[in-house]
């Protein structure tokens, strides 16, 4: 081809293939005009609350979306954007009441929330008088946690090792539809469980006794989280391991479970948030005390949840103020946990080459 042709065909317009397409910058324009028609709609109609606005807004949303969409992109393109535009929605549906939540928690917790609450009990301090704290409350839920820890987290993560590993049959299915019966089992069912075994031996409230019920909540969330963490190990790595000769005891202990062990910590911080906050087995187990006992192993004790729920049940202004002060220690505690569970699981997690 000559020079003067190419010259020609490089003057020639580009052709493309791609049709007309929305800015980039249009999602965030109907968004807004969205969320104005959605508010002149709510005050005009009267509607007093902010989430019916939301709604109507998400709505009026995804229906601009679409015809918008459909009249410039054509209809293909106008449905990629419908499904983006829920993806959204259902995002924005999710967040915000969590973060509604953590607002007014913390709006309302720091009130009364400084050293002296967390360092002092309610003592002879009635519910209707300001003062008081939560020191005694704190003991006890660490305890009564760390205990239910120490017994669910190992039997957890060996049946779970036992599923994945070793089990087969007829008792391995049996042990699959009973860790599934217990994952559904209500809070209070453990507890009265539990209370039976107490009423039989005629013991007293005490903070085991309320470890108990939550280690039998705590297991099948255990089992559950490692038994899936433990068959995301590729199945290449233990072959490799047993060609080599190694026992397959040893091949789970430094193969299997150091592959895995930043899932496996997860699954029980997971499964320790889940019991943080039970209320049911702890109310009817360790039964509560104003004062600070620091053996969970006799006479009642106290517990956040169970601190927040007798001080919301006051019904007196002070203990309103004590009720989210401690809700507000409840949610830090838990936040801190998951913190401290991804600094071990990245510190724990095995180390890749380049």
């Amino acid at each position: 081809m000559s020079h003067s042709a190419n010259a020609a065909i490089a003057e020639r317009p580009a052709s493309t293939l791609r049709g007309a397409s929305l800015p980039k910058w249009s999602p965030w324009a109907i968004a807004a005009g969205s969320v104005a028609v959605a508010i002149g709609i709510g005050l005009a109609a009267g509607l007093d609350s902010k989430v019916q606005w939301g709604l109507i807004a998400g709505l009026i949303f995804l229906v601009a979306t679409y015809v918008i969409a459909a009249s410039v992109e054509g209809r293909r393109q106008a449905k990629d954007r419908i499904a983006t535009g829920l993806v959204w929605v259902a995002f924005l549906v999710a967040v915000v009441p969590l973060v509604s939540l953590v607002w007014v928690t913390i709006s309302r917790g720091v009130k009364v929330l400084n050293v002296y609450f967390l360092t002092h009990s309610m003592g002879i301090v009635a519910d209707s008088q300001p003062g008081g704290g939560i020191y005694h409350a704190i003991i006890g839920s660490l305890e009564q946690v760390a205990l239910a820890t120490l017994i669910a987290a190992p039997i957890g993560i060996l049946t779970a090792i036992y599923l994945v590993e070793y089990g087969r049959g007829r008792l391995a299915r049996a042990v699959t539809f009973f860790v599934d019966v217990m994952t559904g089992v209500p809070s209070i069912v453990a507890g009265l469980f539990i209370l039976s075994l107490m009423l039989i031996f005629q013991l007293e409230p005490f903070g085991f006794a309320g470890s108990l019920a939550l280690a039998i909540l705590m297991m099948p969330v255990v089992v559950r989280s490692t038994e899936e963490m433990l068959k995301l190990v590729p199945n290449e790595l233990r072959e490799a391991s047993l060609a080599l000769g190694v026992p397959k005891w040893r091949t789970i202990l430094k193969v299997v479970l150091p592959t895995s062990i930043g899932g496996i910590t997860t699954g029980v911080m997971l499964a320790i948030a889940r019991i943080t906050g039970e209320t049911a087995p702890v109310l009817l187990l360790v039964f509560g005390n104003r004062f600070i006992n620091n053996n969970p192993f006799e006479g009642a004790q106290q517990s956040l949840p169970l601190y927040i729920y007798q001080q919301y049940a006051a019904g007196a202004d002070a203990s309103y103020d004590r009720a989210w002060a401690a809700s507000l220690t409840l949610i830090a505690f838990v936040m801190i946990l998951n913190l401290v569970a991804r600094g071990i699981a990245r510190w724990k997690a095995p180390k890749t080459g380049r």
